[in-house]
């Protein structure tokens, strides 16, 4: 199950939430068996398997078993050679034990491992200014312009292996007086290991840039809840979090990263390499509480608060660079203070942060309830694991913290006998200290770097709502959209786009009242299912589903040239379900993206003027069979 909590909701799930949560439940294991086995196979490769296994172990232990396998050739092509990208390998499985001896405790064990093997992480040029084509062609490289023909003209290595698991306790104790406690373990790892052509030709101006990283974290949660079923109820507990994180930064220059870089040949980048090691470690504790009082029989009023103290201790160490020409010092100079070695130190923060919820429902009828609601979140600050530039101080990595409040006035209905469900809401959000990513050049510095910014105060509005209607028997529609006004409030000191910084690389703009970086202003989805009963058992449906998202802007500085186009998704399927010996067998045929929409995920700033987009999956067709038993 997957139920997304929108808002700040800090009081209950944890750090970090000032936009909202996706909440995902799972089923546990059972004490009855299940069984269930589905394959699916489509165009351009696709293949995955997936089974399931669930059942008693013994009277008081049950456990299940999920394993999955996928793989495709990908979609994007290579005029280089005949490489296809974004396509690979996944493959992982996750296993549960659920240890019940009574009614008043339980145990259920959690762990899972996945590893992908693919060549993720190709983008496609998406719009250039005149300073990359005249560094292209400087070059003499040839770069894929229009990212409609879904290729690219590279000569790297293209790569993406991620390595991750986890495993998790969760322990429940029913207590005296129908309190609830429970205690959740939990420990997550994740090694990334990336390989990148960044210049986006087939010539050596960069043979490799990638950042690898392995991520460890721990965390420990009590939860008290009360009994519910009388006028006041509550839950509060503490929260443990702790994360080591690691990365490599590696940039491997080739012979004509200068032209392509500088514009001149100068020899301070050619044929050198360069790497960065990071580390930062991160504690935080937090105690929460949230309680709710049933005032009447339809009035309830719920109130949540939490408190949070987190430290982040950080430190970057620089090699020397490897290789390059003997250059005079002058130029010398210029290449040690862009790449030289250095050693931070060790370097941080440390804040506390609060969160808090006040919200009032009253139920007008047994089919209609209307809320309100306030809420308050932060998300902390942050340190980036690039080095910095010298003259400049570790200081210039801190990125400070984000805080948003949240307004919310909606109902939730039942309408038509319980035939339509409808929920509306109206939402104001101010949120200060926006943590965005951009591409920035800092002074002194020839190359530009990505690094995690605080994009100034940032203002979002509008309405959102969702519908389930069945008309009939066996018809079941289900509608849901929002319109979102989405505007920065202040951020004077904004990166210039790509068309301005051909002029200056180091310009700031004014972006006070433009529109916020990734935000469409409309979104929409509509999806049914129609189902009918044959002789013999036969169940066929058909099922079409559209979603719609507006234009949005691509990137920070909001550059012409790197909005997202607004774009619409029509998936179709049609199958039969039936009953087959002691399970329901279920066959499918299905088009994802059936129109054949050329559409772009998102939008990232380069070097030189040049933005890329992630390409969207072309109409893609395939046939899925599962068996549950």
């Amino acid at each position: 199950q997957l139920e997304l909590l929108r808002g700040p909701q800090g009081t209950l799930f944890g750090k970090n939430t000032t936009a909202g949560v996706i909440n995902i439940s799972t089923r546990k294991p059972t004490f009855t068996p299940e069984r269930s086995i589905e394959i699916t196979g489509g165009e351009r490769g696709l293949f995955q398997g997936k089974g399931t296994v669930s059942g008693p172990l013994t009277e008081t232990l049950a456990g299940r078993l999920s394993l999955y396998r996928t793989r495709d050739d990908g979609y994007i092509d290579n005029r280089h050679d005949d490489r296809t990208f974004v396509g690979g390998e996944r493959e992982g499985a996750r296993g549960q034990l659920l240890f019940e001896p009574n009614d008043d405790f339980s145990l259920r064990w959690i762990t899972d491992y996945n590893q992908e093997n693919s060549t993720n992480g190709v983008w496609a040029l998406y719009g250039v200014t005149d300073r990359f084509r005249e560094r292209a062609a400087l070059i003499g490289g040839n770069p894929q312009y229009d990212p409609k023909k879904r290729e690219v003209n590279i000569n790297g290595a293209q790569s993406v292996n991620v390595y991750q698991g986890g495993s998790s306790l969760e322990a429940n104790w029913n207590l005296d007086g129908g309190y609830t406690f429970t205690s959740i373990s939990g420990y997550r790892y994740w090694h990334f290991i990336p390989r990148n052509d960044v210049d986006f030709t087939e010539v050596d101006a960069f043979t490799h840039s990638g950042v690898e990283v392995h991520d460890r974290q721990f965390s420990q949660e009590f939860r008290l809840a009360s009994p519910t079923g009388g006028s006041f109820d509550y839950v509060v507990g503490a929260y443990l979090f702790n994360q080591n994180l690691g990365n490599k930064t590696v940039q491997d220059f080739g012979p004509y990263a200068d032209p392509f870089l500088t514009g001149a040949n100068l020899g301070i980048f050619n044929n050198t390499r360069t790497q960065t090691n990071g580390k930062i470690e991160t504690d935080s504790f937090a105690l929460f509480g949230q309680a709710n009082w049933h005032l009447s029989d339809r009035l309830d009023l719920t109130v949540g608060v939490r408190g949070t103290y987190e430290e982040k201790t950080a430190r970057l160490h620089r090699f020397a660079p490897d290789g390059g020409a003997a250059l005079p010092p002058a130029l010398d100079a210029i290449r040690q203070r862009q790449m030289g070695a250095l050693d931070t130190g060790e370097f941080g923060l440390h804040n506390a942060a609060p969160s808090g919820l006040v919200s009032l429902s009253y139920r007008f009828s047994d089919d209609l309830l209307g809320y309100a609601s306030l809420a308050h979140g932060e998300k902390s600050g942050g340190v980036n694991l690039v080095a910095p530039v010298a003259g400049f101080g570790a200081d210039s990595l801190v990125v400070g913290p984000e805080r948003a409040n949240d307004a919310e006035l909606g109902f939730k209905s039942t309408l038509d006998d319980g035939r339509l469900l409808f929920n509306a809401n109206l939402f104001w959000t101010g949120i200060h200290g926006y943590q965005a990513t951009t591409l920035t050049t800092p002074a002194g510095s020839l190359t530009p770097v990505s690094v995690l910014a605080n994009a100034g105060s940032v203002r979002s509005r509008g309405v959102e709502f969702e519908a389930s209607y069945r008309p009939l028997r066996g018809l079941t529609l289900n509608f849901n959209g929002s319109y979102n006004d989405v505007t920065y409030l202040s951020f004077e000191n904004a990166p210039c786009p790509g068309e301005v910084n051909t002029v200056n690389p180091n310009a700031v703009c004014d972006l006070t009242g433009e529109r916020v970086v990734g935000a469409s202003k409309w979104i929409g989805n509509a999806n049914g299912e129609y189902t009918w009963q044959l002789d013999g058992g036969l169940r066929p449906y058909v099922n079409a589903g559209y979603s719609y998202r507006s234009e949005a802007e691509g990137t920070l500085d909001n550059s012409d040239l790197s909005k997202i186009d607004g774009y619409g998704l029509l998936n179709l399927a049609a199958g039969v379900r039936a009953d087959l010996g002691d399970g329901e067998l279920d066959a499918s045929l299905w088009v994802r993206n059936a129109t054949d929409e050329d559409y772009y995920l998102t939008a990232f700033a380069m070097a030189n003027g040049a933005y890329t987009a992630s390409v969207g999956q072309p109409r893609t067709a395939g046939l899925t069979l599962r068996y549950d038993f």
